[in-house]
């Protein structure tokens, strides 16, 4: 399985369509969090655009291998494997993104309430910054794995089942991803820091089933 990742990184990189998703999220950072906002709706901003981010990025994952070559890694290792790596890498990649992410908040906000008269732990605020994020990337790399090949036939289908699976995670009430906003919001208006725990834990499990469901079906269509 690591010369499999490495393998999926390396060719990630060499691509350079990880640019594009890159230069959204960089653009989108550098226009919504402003210096000197509030640290905790800062925190659920850069968290918000991760999400659809994580989709283009496990879309690009999981389609860049032409299929000459996705069929001689699978045939050395399943197709199931070769797909869970492709999968990790995406993980991998938004993770990174997500760390960046929280740091530049933490550089340029400022550690107080919505209305700044209320101070907020800067290390409880920044770790519930992360978990927010990383609440957030997992629904989105489940939307990518289950909304391009091998779960959908038709490439066509992918970006706008994508894009409007993603704004569904983020809008609808009982998505992880909304949970965990909603409480960012909410502690910065009071001046209270939650970690987003039980969110994070629910995206999980659905980041998971939705993986082991695609690396189900690679084996079976592959």
């Amino acid at each position: 399985m690591t010369a499999l990742l490495r393998y999926q990184a390396a060719l990630l990189v060499r691509s350079h369509r990880w640019l594009p998703p890159v230069i959204v999220y960089a653009a989108f950072l550098a226009i919504g969090v402003q210096t000197g906002g509030p640290i905790l709706d800062a925190y659920g901003y850069a968290a918000a655009g991760l999400l659809p981010v994580a989709v283009w990025l496990t879309r690009v994952c999981v389609t860049n291998e032409p299929p000459a070559a996705r069929n001689c890694a699978a045939a050395a290792a399943t197709p199931g494997r070769v797909h869970l790596a492709c999968v990790l890498t995406a993980i991998g990649g938004a993770v990174l993104l997500a760390l960046l992410g929280t740091a530049f908040v933490a550089l340029l906000s400022d550690p107080h309430s919505s209305d700044h008269k209320v101070a907020v732990p800067v290390l409880p605020a920044t770790f519930a910054g992360l978990l927010t994020a990383l609440t957030c990337l997992l629904p989105g790399v489940a939307t990518g794995a289950l909304c391009n090949w091998p779960v959908l036939r038709r490439p066509g289908w992918g970006v706008p089942v994508g894009l409007v699976a993603a704004l569904l995670l983020l809008v609808l009430d009982g998505s992880p991803a909304n949970a965990a906003l909603t409480g960012m919001i909410t502690g910065s208006v009071h001046g209270t820091v939650t970690a987003p725990v039980l969110p994070f834990a629910a995206a999980l499990l659905v980041s998971a089933g939705a993986t082991a469901t695609a690396c189900a079906l690679s084996a079976r269509r592959g």
